[in-house]
């Protein structure tokens, strides 16, 4: 067994929380809003794939390290979690075994998790789609887990570049996952909200048929594109 406080096999169970109605308007969003408004940078990839029935995830990132193909970390955060909180797992992006099925999605969903996000491999993947309880992974195999650590619970985790600390909004839907900082959550969420009504009023545009197209060619002739036209040239 571990030190106490070293890392490699510990857990840490109080961290800064996220004011419930600043989740609330992140739920209201789609993620590529979000994502927008934060530079289009924040992102764990594109190998994480919503595998349930496409009801979308956010909520406060319950974060967990585990040993490649082990589970017994996971296991304990099922059991420390909040109402709604999304466990985040980083796995090291292995996907030898699955460390996640249908088992652990009924235990969860009886303790009221908001979702997950796998960086590694799930199985039972049939029992998985059928649920609306959100789970985000990188692959599925049929190869089951051990249980034996070492792993974290509590402390900052990084997906392919994105960090996430315990108490980040986490969000997920069709396009991906991605994390708000519980800092910057009121900020971003503002910007997204007036991203979304910008979008919005696009589209009753485009659908009205009174969408202004012009700024295409002025981007284009700003570039210096030039137009051939009858087999010459355009200047």
């Amino acid at each position: 067994m571990g030190q106490a406080g070293l890392p490699g096999f510990r857990i840490r169970s109080k961290w800064e929380r996220p004011v419930q109605g600043v989740v609330a308007r992140f739920a209201a969003l789609p993620v590529a809003n979000v994502s927008d408004v934060m530079g289009r940078m924040n992102s764990a990839g594109p190998a994480l794939r919503p595998y349930h029935d496409g009801t979308p995830m956010c909520g406060p990132a319950l974060t967990v390290r585990s040993r490649p193909g082990d589970n017994l970390m996971l296991h304990k955060a099922i059991d420390m979690a909040h109402p709604g909180d999304v466990i985040v797992c980083d796995s090291g992006g292995d996907i030898t075994n699955a460390i996640m099925g249908e088992l652990m999605l009924a235990h969860a969903s009886q303790r009221q998790v908001g979702g997950f996000v796998i960086h590694g491999a799930i199985r039972d993947l049939d029992a998985i789609r059928a649920q609306s309880l959100p789970v985000f992974a990188i692959a599925v195999t049929h190869r089951g887990p051990y249980k034996d650590g070492p792993g974290e619970i509590g402390y900052p985790i990084s997906l392919n570049g994105m960090t996430i600390r315990p108490g980040d909004i986490v969000m997920g839907d069709g396009d991906g996952v991605l994390a708000i900082a519980t800092a910057e959550a009121h900020s971003v969420a503002s910007a997204a909200e007036a991203k979304a009504a910008a979008e919005a009023r696009q589209m009753e545009q485009t659908l009205a048929n009174t969408l202004d197209r012009g700024w295409v060619d002025r981007v284009l002739q700003e570039r210096g594109c030039t137009f051939e036209t009858h087999g010459g040239l355009e200047q």
